[in-house]
């Protein structure tokens, strides 16, 4: 209620870049401060026996968890833990430091509940962020996002040995790892969902041979065709990725309410947020069919409710992230999402979310 009546107001009078370091300067103050994380878990807090999922060997409280790109440089998971996350994800990092591209680049479509980004893979790089996140006391998993270094340079073998890089680097703090090969976001567009591209970099990261490997998920776009989602499964499930997660942003701008003009200035970019919650939960519910319900998938894109957050669990998904409902609708989200995941459950006389499936399809 605070955030909606007083800090949202505040923020969206910000550009949206600099409501977003705002938000981390203040971020990064509570995460070394005891009473603040304290006083965050007192009002953000919940907890449920039923929300609790082990998946890869670790424990999840609750599925809701902070999505890539909100917290890039790993200054501020303590914080996502004391507001009610589940499991946090850092990154995208990329192996070389980039300062991603120009501003404005981070753009609010409120009518729309959506952001548009261009952010440009803008991290401190893989070295400099993991020795930061080794010195984090974490109770919660943590992922770490790896992506290709933002630069037309890198391409062919020195892509694949960039990634290579980061992906050793993210092995010494991550719980899990995943590997976007969809950002919208650079030059050179989607290289890694090409099936070959794919192919190699995947041997080159040699998930299928060593059956110690943090477990390792890849991460799609939104929009990829059932057929060419289909053909990336096939070469993924060869090497026998861990999971995966659906969707990153989209590159298109169907349906929106925003002015075309408006949107016409603001150019390139990936959506996020509402306007893309269907197309997450049909490439979810494809996922699942894909690697029949034998994988877990983690879905994010346009969660901004439960009703929401409902339709991904029951299209397949074992997991949750928020980024752009964080903005529009503050960190009391993951608790009312948490407190009426537990209540459904309770009317179903269900005793943990895997079964809302089942329960659900047998109403």
């Amino acid at each position: 209620m605070i955030y909606n009546s007083l800090v949202k107001p505040l923020l969206f009078k910000l550009d949206a870049e600099q409501a977003h370091t705002a938000i981390h300067r203040f971020a990064k103050t509570a995460s070394r401060s005891t009473v603040l994380k304290a006083l965050a878990k007192i009002i953000y807090g919940y907890q449920s026996p039923k929300l609790n999922q082990q998946l890869w060997g670790l424990d999840f409280g609750n599925p809701i968890g902070l999505a890539a790109g909100f917290d890039k440089n790993g200054h501020i998971p303590e914080i996502m833990e004391a507001i009610g996350f589940g499991f946090v994800e850092i990154g995208s990092i990329t192996g070389n430091p980039s300062t991603g591209n120009p501003q404005p680049r981070l753009f609010r479509l409120p009518k729309d509940h959506a952001l548009i980004n261009r952010m440009g893979l803008n991290n401190d790089g893989a070295k400099t962020i993991i020795k930061r996140l080794k010195n984090k006391q974490l109770s919660i998993p943590l992922g770490v996002n790896v992506a290709k270094t933002h630069d037309p340079n890198v391409m062919g073998d020195l892509a694949i040995r960039d990634y290579v890089h980061s992906f050793n680097e993210a092995k010494k703090v991550a719980d899990y790892i995943t590997v976007n090969i969809s950002c919208p976001n650079t030059t050179e567009g989607k290289t890694f969902e090409d099936p070959e591209a794919l192919d190699e970099l995947l041997s080159a990261l040699k998930i299928r041979d060593d059956a110690r490997i943090v477990p390792t998920l890849i991460k799609v776009s939104s929009d990829l065709t059932q057929q060419e989602l289909l053909n990336l499964v096939e070469i993924c499930e060869n090497h026998r990725v861990h999971g995966y997660v659906a969707c990153n942003t989209s590159s298109g701008r169907d349906q929106l309410t925003t002015d075309a003009q408006r949107l016409k200035k603001i150019g390139r970019g990936g959506l996020s947020g509402r306007p893309i919650a269907q197309t997450s939960i049909q490439v979810v519910e494809w996922l699942s069919e894909a690697t029949n319900g034998q994988k877990p998938i983690i879905g994010v894109g346009g969660i901004d409710s439960f009703e929401t957050a409902l339709k991904m669990i029951l299209a397949g998904a074992d997991l949750l992230q928020i980024y752009t409902g964080l903005i529009y609708e503050g960190p009391g989200l993951i608790k009312i999402i948490n407190k009426k995941l537990v209540k459904e459950m309770n009317e179903l006389n269900i005793s943990s979310i895997h079964q809302l499936v089942s329960a659900s399809t047998a109403e």
